[in-house]
């Protein structure tokens, strides 16, 4: 394999030209790979040891990209903590392509800190080794934990020093994604059909949108109400996953909401140890718009921001006044409150070993009850669950077992546990959701310190863990366990 026997496709350049510049990435003077996703090298049928090589560097940090691509930034726009930016794009980032793996899915593959571009905005493009390695090894981890996710292919050091509050070493990282179209791309279009009549641009995303991902969207009588249909419940089915495994995105602006569903964008995110909807980590979000309990008003919010793109669209393929298209849309958001709440529902009810025939209402006043003792208790999310599972195998039941002992309301617990048991659980089910390892906050940041300081040990170890969620070892125990140190856990954007 060479990168003149790698192909790689342009469609979005090609459909979309508006919304792409041609762009190279600049060179790496020292390339050196740091980590490598050869399952997910497979998948796309790329060979790993190719990878490895100095071709395979070259591609990896976008300096040789295959004969016959046409690298581009993305435009798109954004509201980033409530207040509107209407140029963002690609600042940092490039999209090699699209390439099809060897299920027959299209995958966009794509760099970060590959250099500035002309969506640079006064920055220089560049990333450093720790934030793109915290997106390989937690992009990793969801996509074990079946959280849907881009996925970091790999990360190569650059041998460039990249100025922060300190020089950092540089590093790029090649991102895998079933696209990277995001509720950003429609209000960059949106505006630009406002400003240039006639350029269809919308609804040609729509229908580009519409063929990668939710191809029945271009059968409907009504294609702009479709796909908003489909992002809302995709997005739905996506933050329920999230809450279900207690993790926190920490910017959840509208140009990190994607229209296939996937996570995107793992700067300044973390997972709960104890239980608390108010948490945040990011250290720019001082006002707690994206805590945990947040996140699904704000992704019903975000959804909302995608609608008012569609309007115009909508009106004319419905034949409806703007009220009528504004009726339509609020119909549709106004869905998103029940699907989220039975996504997650059905996965906590799953995390507690139920059937999924349970009735709709006893289980939701089992899970609203154990929810209010986790936050209560600011019980540690993942151990918990774990510990429940331990709790049903014990001989005598419910005294002194592990997961009560986590809960302050014991009278309260016993009885939620009491109603709990009635039913059955299957403590083997709940072994098979209930992760035993997520990346635990403050091991990631010692091991991304590390890499820093040119041990990767740590990180690989810990990579290794995470990526086998589900598989206790006697030897990975701390791994399962909360900061022993407690106290707040800041996380930084990296740009």
């Amino acid at each position: 394999m060479s990168t003149t026997t790698l192909h790689l496709e342009h469609r979005f350049a090609d459909a979309l030209p508006e919304l792409a510049v041609d762009w190279q990435a600049e060179a790496a003077p020292g390339p050196m790979l740091l980590a490598l996703d050869e399952q997910l090298a497979t998948e796309l049928g790329l060979d790993p040891a190719w990878l490895r090589s100095g071709e395979g560097l070259r591609l990896l940090t976008g300096e040789h990209p295959p004969v016959g691509s046409r690298p581009v930034a993305q435009g798109y726009a954004g509201h980033q903590f409530g207040g509107y930016s209407p140029r963002l794009g690609d600042g940092r980032a490039l999209l090699l392509g699209e390439l099809t793996d060897r299920e027959g899915r299209l995958r966009d593959l794509h760099l970060k800190g590959s250099g500035r571009t002309p969506w640079s905005r006064g920055g220089d493009g560049l990333a450093v080794v720790g934030p793109m390695l915290r997106e390989h090894l937690v992009s990793a981890a969801m996509h074990a934990l079946g959280v849907p996710t881009t996925r970091s292919l790999g990360v190569v050091a650059t041998g460039r020093a990249v100025q922060r509050e300190q020089p950092l070493p540089g590093a790029v990282l090649a991102r895998v994604a079933a696209s990277h179209l995001r509720v950003g791309t429609l209000q960059y279009a949106a505006a630009l059909d406002h400003q240039q009549p006639g350029t269809d641009l919308v609804r040609r995303v729509v229908e580009h949108a519409a063929a990668r991902h939710h191809p029945q969207v271009l059968e409907a009588d009504v294609p702009a109400l479709a796909l908003l249909e489909e992002v809302t419940r995709v997005q739905a089915e996506l933050v329920a996953s999230w809450m279900s495994v207690g993790f926190v995105h920490g910017v959840m602006n509208t140009d990190n909401v994607t229209l296939s569903g996937e996570t995107i964008d793992y700067g300044p995110c973390a997972f709960l140890d104890g239980f608390d909807s108010a948490a945040v980590f990011s250290s720019i979000d001082t006002g707690g718009r994206y805590a945990f309990g947040q996140q699904p008003a704000i992704t019903q919010w975000n959804l909302a921001r995608m609608a008012e793109t569609l309007l115009a669209l909508l009106a004319e393929q419905a034949g409806v006044d703007q009220d009528g298209a504004v009726e339509r849309c609020v119909g549709v958001l106004e869905t998103f409150p029940t699907l989220y709440g039975e996504a997650y529902a059905a996965r906590v009810a799953a995390k507690l070993g139920l059937p999924p025939g349970l009735d709709p209402q006893l289980r939701t006043g089992l899970v609203g009850d154990l929810l209010a003792l986790l936050q209560g208790a600011r019980a540690d999310h993942t151990g918990f669950f774990r510990d429940l599972a331990r709790e049903l195998r014990a001989v005598g039941g419910d005294q002194g077992t592990p997961a009560r002992d986590r809960v302050l309301d014991l009278p309260a617990y016993d009885d939620w546990a009491a109603r709990w048991r009635a039913l059955g659980p299957d403590p083997d089910a709940m072994d098979a959701v209930n992760p035993a390892y997520v990346p635990r906050n403050h091991l990631l940041q010692a091991a991304l310190d590390a890499a820093d300081a040119g041990d990767l040990a740590p990180f690989e170890r810990m990579l290794e863990v995470v990526t086998h969620p589900f598989t206790e070892r006697p030897e990975w125990a701390e791994y399962a366990l909360p900061d022993p140190a407690g106290g707040p856990f800041v996380t930084y954007c990296g740009t």
